[in-house]
């Protein structure tokens, strides 16, 4: 290799790992935080990352002090249930406007797309003026309905759907299948590699949603993971390691949710069959 291209290639790498640590270590320093006896000084400067008298006192306290059991199956039936929700009605929505001609396709996709330029913010008021008029405030409903599909959920499903070879669809209809057959046993396991993408994206979101929540929520049972935490804030005391295991605690099911659910993003092969 030429010494200028190692020279480069090495500079790349030591850019990657600064990037890499800069985004790391708020969350070494969060489990670090989680596991410090009270005698220690998590303020210190330079820090310790390194627990001298490492403990699980916090978890346990936070566990048992605070029904994080009956959030985590709130967060757990939210996110399982948005993210089912979103699989069926993104693909629904994106194969007729991937596989079907019609007029307006294209001004529909466009409009459908811009609409994630709009912040949530805007439209937060009139859903929550939607969601009491319907009778969904404080319930698991009214946390999920205005998350049932995305306009990105559209757009990545889009995309995979036109990656599908035609003549999959023209066999499937020359056997009888209907659209919403071919929409099943033939688009759907094509694109799984998307499905899965779009379900980690959606289950991150919903997890780690917190505004929403908080505005639609107001009784203790029916809070989710993000607001029990925040909740371990009091009003007279601040124990910051309490805060830093309540948080560990809700993010661990991401991390093995994104684990678990990456093995199965990798190209699969439509187009083994189709001969040229």
């Amino acid at each position: 290799m030429p010494r200028s291209r190692l020279a480069r290639t090495i500079a790349m790498y030591g850019v990657m790992m600064v990037i890499a640590i800069a985004m790391l270590l708020p969350l070494f320093w969060l489990v670090s935080t989680a596991f410090k006896s009270p005698s220690e000084n998590i303020f210190e400067f330079p820090p310790r990352f390194i627990p001298q008298q490492p403990t699980l006192n916090n978890f346990v306290s936070v566990w048992q002090t605070n029904p994080f059991g009956r959030y985590f199956f709130n967060s757990t039936l939210i996110a399982v249930i948005t993210v089912g929700l979103n699989l069926v009605f993104c693909s629904l929505a994106a194969y007729p406007l991937a596989r079907l001609a019609f007029r307006g396709r294209e001004v529909i996709f466009s409009v459908i797309v811009s609409t994630i330029l709009i912040p949530f913010q805007i439209v937060m008021i009139p859903l929550y003026i939607l969601t009491v008029q319907l009778g969904l405030r404080n319930t698991y409903l009214g946390v999920i309905f205005p998350a049932i599909a995305s306009a990105f959920g559209i757009f990545l499903m889009r995309q995979a759907f036109q990656t599908v070879p035609k003549e999959l669809e023209e066999a499937a209809r020359m056997d009888g299948c209907s659209e919403l057959g071919i929409w099943w046993h033939v688009m759907l396991p094509a694109v799984r590699p998307a499905l899965v993408t779009l379900a980690i994206f959606v289950f991150i979101g919903s997890w780690s949603d917190f505004l929403w929540p908080l505005i639609v929520l107001d009784r203790p049972e029916y809070y989710t993971l993000p607001l029990g935490v925040a909740r371990l804030a009091g009003s007279f005391s601040l124990d910051w390691r309490l805060i830093a295991a309540g948080s560990v605690i809700s993010i661990v099911p991401i991390i093995l949710f994104f684990v678990v659910a990456q093995r199965y993003i990798v190209p699969s092969e439509t187009g083994s069959g189709v001969k040229g």
